[in-house]
C-alpha cells in the first residue's frame, strides 16, 4: 500500500534539507580543524583576513543590485514608452549588455574609468571595487529591465482600461495599480539576478579587488599547505552560501506576504 505525501510532509522534508545544507559546510570546516589542530590554528589566524575580504563581497553585492535595480526598472519602463526616441536607446542598451559576460564588463569598467578623478583641483582615487560595482550594475540593469518589461506586459489590458475609466492618467495607473502587481511577479527572477550578482563578485578578484577569493588565494599562497588550500576554499563556498541563501529566504517571505495580501 503506497503512502500519500502531504504538502506538510514535503514542506518539512525540504526545510530539513535546507538546514542540513546550511550547517554542512561549516561543520566540515570545524571537524577538519579539530582533527588537525595545526590546520585549525592556521585557519583561525586567517579568518579575520578572509572576513575582511567577504565584507567587500557584501558591499559590492548591495551596491550593484541597488544601482542595477534602479536603472533596470527605469530602462524597462523606457522600453514601453510610446515615443521611439525614448524606447530605442533603452532597447539597444538592454540587447547589448544583457548578452555581455560579467567578466568582460568588470575588465572594461576597470580600464575605461580612470584610476583617479580631478575634482576642483583635488585628485580623488577611483577604487577598483567601485568599478566592479559599475560593471555588475550594468549587467544586472539589463536583466532587470527585461524583467520589468515582461512584468508590465503580463498585466491584463483590462487593468489599464479600468484605471482609464476611473480617470487615472497613464502615470497614475502605472504607479498605483500596475507596478504594485509587477513587484510580486518580478520577485522570483529578481532573486535569481541578485544571487548571480552576489556570486559574480568573486570575479572582482581578477582585477585586484581585495574580496574573499582574493583573500583566500593570498592565504593559500602564504601557508603553502594543500589541506589548508582545500579548507580555505570550503570556507569560501560556505561564505557565498550564507550570502545567497538569505536572499532566497527573504524573497520567499515577500512572495508569501504579497500572495496573502
Amino acid at each position: 500500500m503506497s503512502m500519500a505525501v502531504t504538502p506538510k510532509t514535503t514542506s518539512t522534508s525540504s526545510r530539513v534539507l535546507r538546514y542540513i545544507g546550511f550547517v554542512a559546510m561549516p561543520l566540515i570546516v570545524i571537524v577538519w580543524s579539530l582533527i588537525d589542530l595545526s590546520l585549525g590554528r592556521e585557519l583561525v589566524e586567517w579568518i579575520p583576513y578572509l572576513a575582511s575580504g567577504f565584507s567587500m563581497n557584501i558591499l559590492i553585492t548591495i551596491c550593484a543590485v541597488t544601482l542595477g535595480t534602479t536603472a533596470g526598472v527605469t530602462l524597462g519602463l523606457m522600453q514601453l514608452a510610446p515615443f521611439w526616441f525614448v524606447r530605442l536607446p533603452a532597447q539597444i542598451y538592454v540587447q547589448i549588455f544583457r548578452n555581455a559576460p560579467a567578466l568582460v564588463l568588470i575588465f572594461a569598467t576597470t580600464y575605461i574609468f580612470p584610476f583617479e578623478i580631478v575634482l576642483f583641483g583635488n585628485y580623488l582615487p577611483f577604487p577598483d571595487w567601485v568599478k566592479a560595482v559599475i560593471g555588475l550594475a550594468i549587467l544586472s540593469s539589463a536583466y532587470i529591465a527585461e524583467i520589468t518589461r515582461g512584468a508590465v506586459l503580463s498585466i491584463p489590458t483590462t487593468q489599464w482600461e479600468a484605471t482609464k475609466g476611473l480617470g487615472f492618467s497613464r502615470l497614475q495607473a502605472l504607479r498605483y495599480v500596475i507596478l504594485p502587481q509587477c513587484v510580486r511577479r518580478s520577485l522570483p527572477p529578481w532573486m535569481n539576478v541578485a544571487s548571480s550578482m552576489a556570486m559574480g563578485t568573486s570575479l572582482a578578484s581578477l582585477v585586484g579587488v581585495h574580496e574573499l577569493m582574493h583573500a583566500a588565494t593570498d592565504a593559500s599562497t602564504a601557508v603553502r599547505r594543500l589541506d589548508f588550500t582545500i579548507i580555505a576554499y570550503v570556507v569560501v563556498m560556505a561564505a557565498f552560501f550564507t550570502l545567497c541563501y538569505p536572499i532566497a529566504r527573504l524573497t520567499r517571505r515577500l512572495e508569501q506576504r504579497f500572495n496573502a495580501g
